[in-house]
Parts: C-alpha cells; structure tokens; sequence
C-alpha cells in the first residue's frame, strides 16, 4: 500500500494598486501590453523600486498563519530564459524570505490537521503566453504584478486534503483583503508536487504538475497523478522527476520536461534592490491591522448570534458569505432567521451558477425586506421563494413587487372563519375524521382555504381556525 506525498507551491497575486517594482497599474485585463513601463519590460538602465505595500501584504499573510517575520530580507535574480520573462530573469526570494514557518489547520471530515508552512516569500508575476493558430503572442500586462509564494512542507496525504488546505488559506486570503484570489483570472494558482513511497521507505521520486487554476483541477489532477504512479510502480518501472502538464478537459497529465535534482536558476542577490530591514515595531503595526478570520467569526456567530457551530462555519467558509449575512441582520436584526435562508435559499440558487465565486444577485437591503415580509407573515413561503427568484438579478424593492401583485396573505381571521365553514360544511366527513385524531386532514382543509382565496390564505392561521372550530 503506498503514502501519498503532497507539497503545495501557491501562487498568490497582491491587490495593490501597482506593481511590485514600477509605478504600472496593477489591474487584471486592460489591452495586451498596455500596463507596462520599460521596468516591468526589462528596458536596460530601468531600475525597479519596491512597492511598499507589496512587503506590507506579504508581512499580513505570514502573521496570519503563524510564520516568523525575517527582519532582514533580501530580493534576489532567478536566472531563467522564457518568453513571458522579459528580462530572462524573475525578482524573487530564496535565502531569506519575508516570513518563514508558520502553517495552515485544516478539517477533513471532523479531523484536524496542520499542514505546515516551509516559507512565504514576495516575487514579481510573469507575463502571459497567448496560444493562437497564427503563432503565440505576449501579454506583458501581468509582468512585475507582486504575488505571494506560499510553500508547504509535504505533509499534504490526500485530495481531499489538499483542497481543504487551499480553501483554507483562499478564505484567509480574502479576509485579510491582501488578494482577490480570482482563480479564474489567475490570481490564486497552485503547483502540485506529487510522490508516493510504502510506509518506512524513503520518500519517493516527486512530479510537478504547475499553474492549477481550480479547486476541482487540484483535485483530479491529484487523483489521476498517485493513480498514475501507483500504476507505474507495480508495473516495475521507475517513476521520472519531472513537469507535467494538466489537461482539465481530457482529464490527463502529460510529460513537459525532465527535471534535474537540483535545477540552476543562478540565483544571486539583484544589485538594483537593497535589502529590506524590516523593523519589530512595523510587524506590530501590522499585526494591529489584522482583522478578524472566519475562526474568529464564526466564534463570535456562535457565542453572540445564538447560531449553532455548523451554521456558523458554513457561514464564514466565505467573507462574501459570511458580509452578505452581516450586512443582512444589520436591517433585520434574526441571525438564525436570516442564516436558514441564506444557507438554504439562496445556497441553492448559488449552487446552479457555474463558476468559481458567484454572486448573490439581490442585496442585502431587498433580502432583508424579503425576509421580513416572511417573517411578519404578510407573505407565505411560497410566495417568498418566487419572490426571491423574481427579485435575482433585478433592483426590485419585494414591499412595493407585494403590493402592486396583490401577493400579500389573507390574515383577516373573521374572513378566513366564514370560508373555512363553508368547507366543513361540504366536506362532514372530513371533518368527523379531523375530530377523530386525523391530523392529516388538516392539509385538506389548509388546501381547500387556500384554493378558496386564491393561494393567499395564511396556513398557520388556518389551522387555528379549524382547531377552534371542532373542539
């Protein structure tokens, strides 16, 4: 039986407002090569200067995840000949990171796990290869974006393992506000580093699969990876250190290239760059910034909300989520309320929009109103959740789309008397039944009163009414 062995290398790119080393705009599209100064391009005698916010984001991750904060750090050329480098070498960090240690809790199917952090380092992005029919094409927009690299030691045993780390560390991410984490735009990747060996054996041979965009990616890639090699090694061959290539659509990897053990990017300090003295009393400022992680949230759910620790960790597993509630119970002050539909509800509608964060197209003003519509009863829960799908999308107010439809429940209890007579009256032998203990005719006499006011008689009032008329 063999251990799987996984490492994790995430790329994370910052959210600031330009980039690592030049005063270009750090923003996600625009056109090809129009975010770019002769820094970020490679122009001889171009000297980079460090964005400060880039060192200030980075210092924010590590204090997040329990790393130590190097005081002094150093930028150094990783040496490397490709086409989206267009200096033939990347501004990186290798003898000494920002942050180093630290790690990541996870929780797969109720059991705990720290996966520990070899390093955080800052380094600047590389531009984008656009394969065409006609040739390939360079995009140097991305060049010089300022991302984190979080490296993990390999204590990663499973797919499922691996993914939780990685929605673990997004969610962190996002709350720290250091990152839009958009995996779709590239700004959240990750390469996996995959072996396998038998328990008390050596570690064995590792492959690299690079630049996974999705969750889902990670984890078939993985899958099909250990399968792969599991299969290779009971055939009796040799499994080869080398870079592959995940096909999504195919559900396959292929062979890039061989590595060598150790690979010779020639690293050495960048001349142009001084080192960075970070002093103890900036990484306090810092760590006074932090603001509160899902934990801490979910925590606050739980002992001030009265919601349960389930409720309350779905919750947070988003800050959009976990906002779009905060938001919500600041007009209308129900968590537990508000939390079973949005877990519900709106969960559903979200769970049929196939992308990687999808919004919650009604705000939380008309949510808020919506929910206290149905709360005061004024609409049932039918008309509710059609009123939630009619509200998707639009910046429709549900008080005034109640009003002008005629949506709103018959609550008027002498009204709702004389018609639910009527029914008795018609219907004895249902009434003989009720009386005898049936309660399953209840949903009878709900059903008729509803058909009798077209849908808008209130169902908890009229069960009381039809309690109260057979005793």
């Amino acid at each position: 039986m063999y251990k799987v062995v996984i490492g994790l290398e995430v790329h994370s790119e910052l959210k600031t407002q330009t980039k690592c080393f030049c005063s270009c705009e750090n923003k996600f599209g625009g056109e090809p090569n129009s975010h770019c100064c002769p820094v970020c391009v490679g122009m001889p005698g171009a000297l980079p200067v460090l964005n400060q916010k880039a060192v200030e984001y980075a210092i924010k991750a590590g204090l997040s995840v329990g790393c130590r904060i190097n005081e002094y750090s150093v930028f150094e050329r990783k040496n490397y000949f490709y086409p989206d480098l267009a200096k033939a070498y990347q501004i990186s960090q290798l003898e000494y990171p920002l942050c180093v240690g630290g790690g990541v809790e996870i929780d797969v199917d109720g059991k705990k796990k720290l996966i520990r952090l070899n390093r955080i380092h800052l380094e600047e992005d590389a531009g984008k290869l656009i394969h065409s029919k006609e040739g390939t094409m360079i995009d140097y927009n991305r060049g010089g974006v300022p991302l984190i690299e979080i490296v993990s030691e390999p204590d990663i045993s499973s797919a499922e393992e691996a993914v939780a780390y990685l929605q673990k560390l997004k969610s962190t991410l996002l709350y720290l506000g250091v990152s839009d984490c958009k995996m779709q735009e590239g700004s959240l990747r990750c390469d996996v580093n995959l072996s396998l060996h038998k328990e008390g054996e050596p570690l064995g041979t590792r492959t690299e699969m690079k630049n996974l965009n999705s969750f889902r990616a990670v984890y078939r890639a993985i899958k099909y990876e250990a399968q792969r090699q599991e299969e290779e090694l009971e055939a009796g061959r040799a499994i080869i250190q080398e870079t592959r290539r995940w096909d999504d659509n195919a559900g396959k990897s292929y062979s890039m290239r061989t590595k060598e053990d150790a690979q010779d990017y020639r690293y050495f300090p960048d001349p142009d760059i001084i080192p960075i003295n970070v002093e103890k009393s900036y990484i306090e400022e810092i760590r006074k910034t932090l603001p509160k992680l899902a934990e801490d949230r979910a925590k606050n759910y739980v002992e001030n909300l009265g919601l349960t620790e389930k409720d309350a960790s779905q919750l947070t597993e988003s800050k959009y989520i976990s906002d779009y509630f905060e938001e919500v119970i600041k007009q209308y002050n129900e968590p537990k309320f508000v939390c079973n539909w949005i877990l519900g509800e709106v969960f559903k509608k979200l769970n049929t929009i196939d992308e990687e964060d999808p919004e919650i197209m009604i705000s939380p003003q008309n949510m808020a109103k919506l929910l206290k519509l149905y709360h005061s009863e004024t609409i049932g829960q039918s008309v509710a959740r059609k009123l939630l799908d009619e509200l998707w999308g639009t910046n429709e107010d549900p008080e005034t789309v109640v009003k002008e439809n005629g949506l709103a429940q018959n609550n008027d209890v002498g009204g709702l008397e004389e018609v639910i007579k009527e029914i008795m009256k018609n219907n004895p032998k249902a009434v003989d039944e009720l009386k005898a203990g049936n309660q399953k005719t209840m949903a009878f006499f709900v059903g008729q009163a509803m058909k009798a006011t077209g849908g808008k008689a209130n169902p908890k009032l009229v069960n009381e009414i039809v309690n109260n008329l057979i005793k």
